[in-house]
């Protein structure tokens, strides 16, 4: 009875775990190389879902600053119709941030990996 506990745990774990990390379907996942070109499109909306006080020391001026707390209140002063590209300082933020966007409706999310660790 004990090993049927054990694993029922260590399977819920492992389920828990894996729907935490990873990637929302649907939701495009790009690199930083692949950011830099990104940032020259027009009609994209980039959101940084890190604190103000992150986003103040180092930042992409492309992207506008809606904290990860803020982000289901504010998502109303974003467009739908457009496209959102998302980056925190690791990703895990940002893989958040576009689950949260998703259940709203948004349909066109893209998450940049590494995040701005991986942009420096």
């Amino acid at each position: 009875m004990d090993l049927l506990i054990n694993i029922s745990i260590v399977i819920l774990l492992a389920f828990f775990l894996v729907n935490k990390f990873m990637p929302v379907k649907g939701v495009r996942q790009i690199s930083t190389s692949d950011l830099r070109k990104e940032l020259k499109r027009s009609n994209v909306q980039f959101i940084d879902v890190r604190t103000s006080g992150e986003f103040s020391r180092n930042k992409i001026n492309t992207f506008k600053n809606i904290p990860l707390h803020e982000l289901s209140q504010k998502a109303k002063q974003l467009s739908k119709e457009k496209e959102v590209v998302v980056i925190c300082q690791s990703g895990m933020r940002s893989n958040k941030a576009t689950k949260q966007l998703r259940k709203i409706g948004f349909q066109k999310i893209t998450n940049v990996k590494g995040g701005m660790s991986a942009w420096n």
